[in-house]
């Protein structure tokens, strides 16, 4: 059965695209004066990585950046998200500016102009510069600061050639899962120190984008990862399991960016680990914003005894439920709950074991997951969410995180080995969608 979704089915204007993000693909961590990042410490700690890796080659997109900006031309999308690394243009998080940083991120953002891709940029993708975390990391305050100065260097060198800068790519993971669940780097496990981490990457957020309107007419915003939660059952128990879920998870980030408060069912759950608050801090947090990124991978099924795993579903390798109905629902909620901006899903993908074989790579799952994740995206703007684009998660396979290299999520299949990258077949059903020509690619379905 081919495709059932195709891009009549999608608002006029629609931007699609594909993202990466600056230590997952770049390399070259320590060439052109480069500072270090939490990163490059986190991954030599013994125990941390899972096959032992680091970023210091990944997709060495620092030295083949052109005939990856002609990939992403050739894939047929109009937009190209990537992140700037911090510790690239100011390697000690504070002072001057690094100019051969700087230089490459310029050269970068005029080969997107040059192949007709709209550049949109992320300030912080989780690489804060070591020499930061040393004094404190996101758990000082000071580090909001820091972060503000960093984001008006940048848009004095990029102005507005760029077209969107998001200040953060998900703040839960750069302060609950690195502060307190110990996963991400710089790998702690305390409570309060997340929180006030959070605190302080809202409230950077708000002090870099009042920094950079005063240099750029660009769109400026944030992206958050939500989940949405359901409870197991109607039970009150299993309701209010959810409740604090999705407080934790989500609302913990919305509502200082969108309402200009913590929501008050957690401000009490969290008892004495809340985040030390100054006069002032939420009116920052939530200044104007142009736009609101969401990065949506799955959803949460939660009980008084735990999280549920539904045993009807199918999961990623990354054992996360395919379940599109759930962005669906996440963006119709937002749409309900808040006065949004308009709305861009900013990350959206799967990691399934790929193999390279003499015909290529055949990745049927990863498609069905697109189809059903795009389709959840046209009916939530059908249903009236100002949703206006869509990136792919992600351009190319490449580091993951505390994953290393065993998990596999580009469109593109890159062979570590000798850097090679091969279309999958997802990403010939991607490009078929976005520039509306038939398919080459076969959707199979159970039961088909």
């Amino acid at each position: 059965m081919t495709s059932t979704i195709d891009r009549q089915q999608f608002p006029h204007g629609f931007t699609f695209g594909v993202a990466t993000s600056s230590y997952q693909i770049e390399g070259a961590t320590r060439l052109d004066g480069r500072g270090q990042s939490i990163w490059d410490t986190f991954c030599r700690e013994p125990g941390r990585i899972l096959d032992g890796s680091s970023g210091d080659v990944a997709c060495d997109h620092y030295h083949r950046w052109e005939t990856d900006l002609d990939l992403i031309r050739d894939l047929g999308v109009s937009a190209y998200r990537f992140s700037i690394a911090w510790p690239r243009v100011q390697p000690g998080g504070r002072g001057a500016a690094n100019e051969k940083g700087l230089d490459f991120y310029d050269r970068l953002v005029d080969g997107m102009l040059a192949r007709g891709l709209a550049p949109y940029a992320t300030l912080y993708h989780w690489d804060l510069p070591q020499e930061l975390q040393d004094e404190g990391g996101w758990a000082s305050r000071d580090t909001a600061h820091r972060f503000a100065e960093y984001a008006a260097i940048v848009a004095g060198r990029l102005g507005d050639r760029v077209r969107s800068y998001a200040t953060l790519n998900e703040p839960w993971c750069s302060s609950i899962l690195s502060y307190q669940i110990g996963e991400h780097a710089p790998g702690l496990r305390d409570r309060r120190l997340a929180l006030a981490a959070a605190h302080h990457l809202l409230l950077g957020h708000g002090l870099a984008v009042h920094a950079m309107r005063e240099l750029v007419s660009a769109d400026l915003g944030i992206v958050l990862n939500l989940n949405p939660a359901y409870p197991a059952s109607d039970s009150p128990e299993d309701v209010l399991a959810a409740r604090l879920s999705d407080g934790a998870f989500n609302r913990w980030f919305l509502d200082p960016v969108l309402r200009g408060e913590y929501p008050a069912d957690m401000w009490e759950a969290y008892g004495a680990d809340v985040p030390d608050v100054h006069e002032g801090d939420l009116a920052v947090t939530s200044g104007k914003i142009d736009f609101l990124g969401v990065n949506y991978y799955s959803r949460s099924v939660d009980s008084a005894r735990g999280q549920v795993r539904p045993t009807e579903s199918s999961y990623t390798q990354m054992g996360w439920e395919v379940y599109p109905q759930g962005l669906t629902d996440l963006l119709v909620r937002l749409e309900n709950d808040y006065t949004l901006p308009p709305v861009f899903v900013t990350e959206n993908g799967a990691a399934y074991p790929d193999e390279l074989g003499a015909d290529g790579v055949h990745d049927p799952e990863r498609v069905r997951y697109f189809e059903g994740h795009l389709a959840a995206v046209a009916e939530a703007a059908r249903q009236g969410v100002p949703v206006k684009g869509y990136f792919a998660w992600s351009l190319m396979d490449n580091f993951e995180w505390a994953h290393g290299y065993s998990k596999r999520f580009g469109l593109v299949y890159v062979d570590y080995g000798n850097q090679r990258r091969v279309l999958k077949d997802s990403a010939l059903w991607y490009r078929a969608l976005v520039t509306g020509t038939p398919t080459p690619v076969v959707v199979e379905r159970a039961g088909d």
